[in-house]
């Protein structure tokens, strides 16, 4: 059975920083591309950013470029979203999620599997 468990995140104020986390289990995610995405109340479910899990490249949305960084960890099977220079508008449940290579990793449908969420608050 596949679980993505998210971990990590909470209330800080803007301009804070914060880490989240998703530990990956059930099977071989070798050739997965992992992604998070985020839903703020009343909007989509929008991509964040994304990692090849082996080939360890790394994809953004424009809003995030520069403040935020996805890295993975094989030997945990965990992947990270460092969060720095937090804003009000990045207030969101944020998902990890997994995909196999074939299809786009911007849309959220083209991913096979999802963690229950985890929410972050920005206070400004």
């Amino acid at each position: 059975q596949v679980q993505l468990v998210e971990s990590g995140g909470g209330l800080v104020q803007a301009g804070g920083s914060l880490r989240l986390s998703c530990v990956a289990s059930g099977r071989t995610f070798t050739s997965y591309v992992m992604g998070w995405f985020r839903q703020a109340p009343g909007k989509e479910r929008e991509f964040v950013a994304a990692i090849g899990w082996s080939t360890g490249n790394t994809y953004y949305a424009d809003s995030v470029k520069g403040r935020f960084t996805i890295s993975r960890d094989n030997a945990e099977s965990t992947v990270y979203l460092q969060m720095n220079s937090l804003k009000s508008e990045d207030t969101a449940v944020y998902y990890c999620a997994a995909k196999k290579p074939a299809g786009s990793l911007y849309r959220r449908e083209a991913y096979d599997y999802w963690g229950q969420g985890t929410q972050v608050t920005v206070s400004s």
